[in-house]
């Protein structure tokens, strides 16, 4: 039970804090995986160079992953593209910057998924992930950022939420074909932020810790597996309980 053995799995953003833990736990458990992004340190044989926002550049991506393997079985959109002033506050965040990283994320996640799903429609089955978080699904509490120079940029809840409802959309039109969509949605992950920003969450949060890795890595195992075969359409919240007060 619960294997990815064998199965072949595209990993956006796979050169980031939650996308390098999918690819080498999904490698650890025998699955091919192709790992996506921008840049690569050193890039292995089945490291794909690619921005998710040039079409043709994912098109001929997902066309060498089925002419080398034959299938995909998995794709998670975990690639997090932003602008270098995407932690303005509110009233300083400009329009092109707010149109900008609205494009570079959601639309991204739109042009991969639908190339990857029209591939796992001719397949007639396979299980795509998007990346979401508890911010797409409840307002920010901004009292965890006191005492610290951080915020919750305000583009990324009206993306994540956007995530949110085209996951429920896909699953929707392409559940006939046997396609799975899925959303996972995490909290806070632990990345050696500010300390009053540690201590200002873990004080909310019912399970008192922020999130891990291995967590996230975990919930979007289990939506690969084929135990999961009858969950579409689903928002996998990762957050220790912090949506549920």
């Amino acid at each position: 039970m619960f294997k990815i053995e064998n199965k072949v799995i595209v990993v956006t953003g796979g050169n980031g804090l939650i996308g390098k833990q999918m690819v080498s736990a999904f490698r650890k458990q025998g699955a091919i995986v192709i790992s996506v992004d921008l840049y690569f340190e050193n890039q292995g044989h089945d490291d794909f160079i690619f921005d998710i926002n040039d079409k043709d550049s994912v098109e001929n991506a997902i066309a060498s992953i089925v002419a080398k393997y034959k299938k995909i079985d998995g794709w998670i959109n975990n690639a997090y593209p932003r602008t270098t002033d995407w932690a303005n506050k509110f009233e300083d965040i400009s329009i092109e910057s707010w149109r900008k990283n609205i494009d570079m994320h959601l639309n991204g996640y739109f042009i991969c998924s639908q190339l990857a799903l029209e591939q796992m429609k001719i397949q007639r089955y396979g299980s795509l992930i998007n990346m979401s978080s508890i911010y797409g699904l409840v307002g920010p509490d901004f009292t965890i950022y006191e005492g610290t120079d951080m915020t919750m940029p305000a583009a990324y809840s009206a993306i994540k939420g956007g995530i949110n409802n085209l996951t429920r959309y896909l699953a929707s039109y392409y559940g006939p074909y046997q396609i799975r969509v899925n959303t996972v949605s995490p909290g806070g992950i632990f990345d050696n932020q500010h300390k009053s920003f540690i201590e200002n969450y873990n004080k909310k949060v019912p399970l008192k810790r922020m999130g891990s890795t291995k967590d996230v890595v975990a919930a979007v195992f289990y939506l690969l597996t084929d135990e999961s075969n009858y969950i579409t359409g689903h928002n996998l919240v990762v957050d220790g309980g912090w949506s549920i007060i």
